[in-house]
């Protein structure tokens, strides 16, 4: 028997299409990290849509991370990308072994995607950060140098032309850092960390995608060997 029975169209509700309208916002830049969105009443009149369609919208964006409220000050603009929340979150629950040993996984493989596709740009982007560490690095500033470091890897993972595992990527090294902080080198590894650094390079330059990857898996067990020392 033949049924000729449609299922009835489902329509968004109202709120869930100004949860897209404002995500656009966010997502697109037209409201960047960090910026305190206009308050409800200003939306309200904006939008032609009544207060409690605004605040089921902000709610909704709040509870995946994208938007911030501050109790007293008003809404901001906590991360541009939801995959961005959701994996810090999960990356703050998870033992710092796990996330290291994940970010070890993605730098090697990254390094050598770096290496077959990496573009002159990208090399003269790694030589001037490869410049900044090593000057950086005489000052002792243990902050400065960490942070430096992390830009360089996203450096070489952003040189591996995948969007995705360059976000994921840039979302790891931030958990990384946020939890274990700044790596305290003796003076001889130190040098060590430094000269593979450059050997990397190097072999991203060269094409050469083996040489890449054991770079990068001998920078990661150089900073397992500095955390394992800061327990």
């Amino acid at each position: 028997m033949k049924n000729d029975l449609d299922a009835p169209r489902r329509v968004a509700s109202l709120s869930a299409q100004l949860v897209d309208t404002l995500r656009e916002q966010i997502t697109s830049g037209a409201w960047p990290v960090g910026m305190r969105i206009p308050p409800e009443h200003e939306l309200v009149k904006r939008l032609g849509v009544g207060r409690t369609t605004v605040r089921e919208a902000l709610g909704a964006l709040v509870h995946l991370g994208l938007l911030e409220a501050r109790k007293g000050d008003g809404t901001y603009v906590r991360t541009s990308s939801e995959m961005h929340s959701v994996l810090m979150r999960r990356a703050n629950t998870s033992r710092r072994s796990d996330v290291l040993e994940l970010r070890a996984v993605l730098e090697e493989y990254a390094s050598g995607l770096a290496a077959s596709r990496r573009t002159e740009d990208d090399l003269d982007r790694l030589r001037h950060l490869l410049d900044e560490a090593e000057a950086t690095a005489d000052t002792a500033e243990m902050a400065a140098i960490a942070e430096i470091d992390t830009r360089f890897h996203q450096a070489v993972v952003s040189a591996s032309g995948n969007a995705l595992l360059t976000e994921v990527y840039d979302v790891l090294s931030i958990a990384v850092t946020e939890q274990i902080g700044a790596t305290l080198w003796p003076s001889a590894t130190a040098a060590e960390h430094s000269l593979l650094h450059r050997r990397l390079v190097e072999a991203i330059a060269a094409q050469d995608e083996v040489g890449a990857r054991y770079c990068a898996t001998e920078i990661v067990k150089l900073t397992e060997t500095g955390t394992e020392r800061q327990k």
